[in-house]
């Protein structure tokens, strides 16, 4: 029997990859619940390979609200959606803990009422964790939680609701953990199509870090293309339990939680692997304090992925092979980053 899933946030950068990748790989009927704001867009849908009106339907929704009455009943829910741009939740900080947390408890108040429902996915970000030293990656239920800023903070919220409702009403829950996703059609803010149009035009290419006694180090960040996670989400649907049992006396079950990291650069070895694919030989870029220009940013993080790796999932792309067909795609395709 085709299986119905419900992807929030289904019009945005990586909800539409998400949705993209389960056209092609599965049969599944697809609900989008999305609020179609600047980070929506239903042309990154209608502009995706094998878009099947007759099998994606979209409902217009604000998660601020209770979900309607008429939602489909359905047997996976994908909670992606949230307010996700660093800086603009440093600038107004209200707007992401209302839309992500309150968003996030309205869903699972839903979905704790669906009978059928086998597995609810809260996707989730490195920046929960807070900055990681160097040498040293996040691991799951291993660290704690200490988010740097209000955009961190509220998907630390997402996950406490999220898990609340796992402990309180059985919600079959699993949350990931991933960083730093790029790919085709993301908006310009971001650092790829960011970088890419500035070595383009020859301008200036701001980077972060901090000066130490053995020079300038510069932030880093593990990288991710969009198709790999959505792959690795529906590895997890296809190959996992919601659950896994754990060592504490307390709480010998959990939620199961995955990290799902690329490869690591620092973001000028991240500038030089843009240039490469682009074929541009001068770089010229800026050195600038990560803190003291980006209060609530931090200089490194790192997610340790050895779990989902050694339990078969494998990326279906590297980081150059990614970055290439992205960079190759964004330059047939320019409107998307004008």
């Amino acid at each position: 029997m085709t299986k119905h899933v419900l992807v929030t946030g289904g019009c945005g950068f990586a909800g539409h990859h998400l949705v993209e990748h389960l056209l092609v790989n599965t049969d599944w009927e697809i609900t989008i619940v999305d609020s179609l704001t600047y980070a929506g867009r239903v042309d990154r849908l209608t502009d995706i390979t094998g878009y099947d009106p007759k099998r994606v339907h979209i409902m217009w929704h604000d998660l601020r609200s209770p979900m309607p009455p008429n939602t489909p009943a359905v047997d996976y829910v994908l909670h992606l959606a949230a307010e996700s741009h660093v800086d603009r939740s440093i600038t107004n900080p209200v707007p992401f803990i209302l839309n992500n947390v309150m968003g996030t408890t309205n869903l699972v108040e839903w979905a704790r009422h669906q009978d059928n429902l086998e597995h609810f996915i809260q996707v989730s970000t490195d920046e929960v964790y807070g900055p990681a030293p160097e040498g040293y990656a996040h691991k799951e239920w291993a660290d704690p939680m200490l988010p740097s800023n209000p955009y961190a903070a509220s998907k630390v919220g997402q996950e406490a609701v999220a898990i609340s409702y796992w402990r309180t009403y059985g919600l079959p829950l699993t949350v990931t953990n991933t960083m730093n996703l790029y790919g085709e059609r993301q908006d310009i803010e971001k650092f790829v199509p960011k970088t890419m149009k500035a070595l383009l035009n020859g301008d200036k290419v701001v980077l972060h870090g901090k000066e130490t006694n053995h020079g300038f180090v510069y932030s880093s960040r593990h990288w991710l293309h969009a198709r790999n996670h959505a792959d690795a989400l529906l590895w997890i649907l296809n190959e996992t339990t919601p659950y896994i049992y754990g060592s504490s006396p307390v709480f010998p079950q959990l939620p199961n939680r995955w990290h799902v990291a690329g490869e690591e650069r620092n973001v000028l070895e991240m500038t030089y692997e843009i240039a490469k694919a682009l074929g541009v030989k001068d770089i010229n870029h800026e050195n600038v304090d990560y803190h003291s220009s980006r209060p609530g940013h931090d200089h490194r993080y790192a997610l340790d992925n050895s779990k989902i790796m050694n339990a078969g999932w494998v990326p279906p792309y590297s980081l150059e092979e990614a970055l290439t067909k992205a960079v190759n795609w964004t330059m047939e395709n320019q409107k998307w980053v004008k």
